[in-house]
């Protein structure tokens, strides 16, 4: 058997959670069936079991249309090189509406069975229309047309399962849920705190950590806003970049330069690390703390609990499946808004609540540890690669019969 992955994200480009998933089940699935990976970029790889090949999209065609519509065009121009070559596999997967259009065109012109993985969806994503104009419009189109085409669609979540439900034309029978992983011999404690001295990180006082993307989904903004309810001994680390839009990089920076004025031990990475460096952020943190407002399942709270870390996340989305609330972390009630945006209908009191949540657990040792180990454990238990990779294929296979 022989699948074929179309991705946006592939190594060494990748800044999301669904960069990180298609990576490592790519690796994983290779020991099980041939691989064909076909991505944005330029990259060019080849072993037995797994080929790369990147697909250039940022093309010169484009460089006067507007600004919010390129990204688009962009895309759909690339969709239609990742099918140039012919398509030998047996299974065309996508990940991302970035890639779903090349595999509507792989279901159409090559008859391939199409399996869609829900990373995320855009009717929950109302603020893409500040990054792309009407291009929403457009990227809502293809993900709805690609997933309601597709033979089979991969839920990450069981709330992602109730959500395409509610919002795409699918039988509940070609929905199957399977949960991100992670590499379990990877994301493990480290003593080494170079990335700490880097950045001015004093590792003998306390601190929370925030990994992610600045994005109104991760709900950074709303942490930042926490920082004045946390206990004023704890440092604040804020591993935050790649920005949606320059609108939400200006708000960003003068929401922390307004917290700055008065409090110094914040340190914001505005770039995004290596994974080597975020293993020690994790490792030394004594709190992750995820303030998603949309998180279908959040690759990076099972990533700081495999680094045996206490979480305090926001209780939406695939995180209420991931993270067990008392056990291993801290789950904060967020109210939202019944309509889009889906912001917080008191922006002021879920801050609040992270904090408290935060502070609670920098103040209990016993608890801390408690939760680190008990994190540890159930990623070890629900979230390897080699099971997850397993259902994958048994999936695969059910569509080939």
């Amino acid at each position: 058997m022989k699948v074929l992955f179309f991705t946006r994200e592939f190594p060494p480009y990748v800044y999301g959670g669904a960069g990180v998933h298609v990576e490592y089940l790519a690796a994983e699935l290779s020991k099980l069936m041939k691989v064909d990976v076909r991505c944005f970029g330029d990259q060019d790889t080849t072993s037995d079991q797994l080929s790369v090949t990147g697909f250039p999209y940022d093309n010169p065609i484009f460089n006067k249309t507007d600004d919010k519509l390129k990204g688009v065009l962009q895309t759909l121009s690339t969709g239609i090189q990742l099918n140039a070559d012919d398509i030998d596999a047996d299974i065309v997967h996508c990940h991302t509406w970035y890639a779903h259009f090349a595999g509507i065109v792989a279901k159409l012109c090559y008859g391939k069975p199409l399996v869609i993985t829900t990373h995320s969806l855009e009717p929950l994503r109302p603020w893409k229309r500040e990054q792309l104009g009407r291009g929403y419009d457009a990227s809502s189109w293809i993900e709805k047309t690609a997933i309601e085409m597709a033979d089979s669609i991969i839920a990450v979540s069981k709330e992602t399962k109730v959500d395409v439900l509610k919002y795409f034309d699918v039988e509940e029978d070609k929905i199957q849920v399977i949960y991100n992983g992670i590499n379990l011999q990877e994301y493990v404690v480290t003593e080494d705190t170079s990335t700490l001295s880097e950045y001015g990180i004093d590792n003998t006082k306390p601190y929370v950590l925030f990994v992610g993307r600045i994005t109104r989904q991760k709900g950074i903004i709303h942490l930042v806003n926490a920082i004045k309810y946390i206990d004023p001994d704890t440092q604040i680390v804020l591993c935050a970049g790649a920005p949606d839009t320059k609108e939400i990089a200006r708000e960003m920076e003068e929401s922390v330069q307004a917290v700055t004025r008065t409090r110094k031990n914040v340190i914001w990475i505005d770039k995004m690390l290596d994974k080597k460096s975020v293993i020690q952020l994790y490792s030394h943190a004594d709190v992750f703390c995820c303030p998603s407002i949309y998180e279908p399942f959040g690759i990076i709270n099972i990533e700081a609990m495999a680094c045996e870390t206490a979480v305090v996340a926001s209780a939406v989305g695939g995180i209420k499946e991931v993270v067990v609330d008392g056990k291993t972390g801290i789950l904060v009630p967020l109210e939202q808004q019944t309509t889009a945006p889906f912001e917080p209908v008191d922006p002021d009191k879920f801050s609040r609540d992270l904090a408290e949540g935060i502070n609670s657990l920098v103040k209990n040792d016993d608890l801390r540890r408690s939760m680190a180990i008990n994190g540890r454990k159930r990623v070890e238990e629900t979230f390897d690669w080699e099971a997850i990779a397993k259902q994958v294929e048994t999936l695969y296979e059910s569509l080939i019969k």
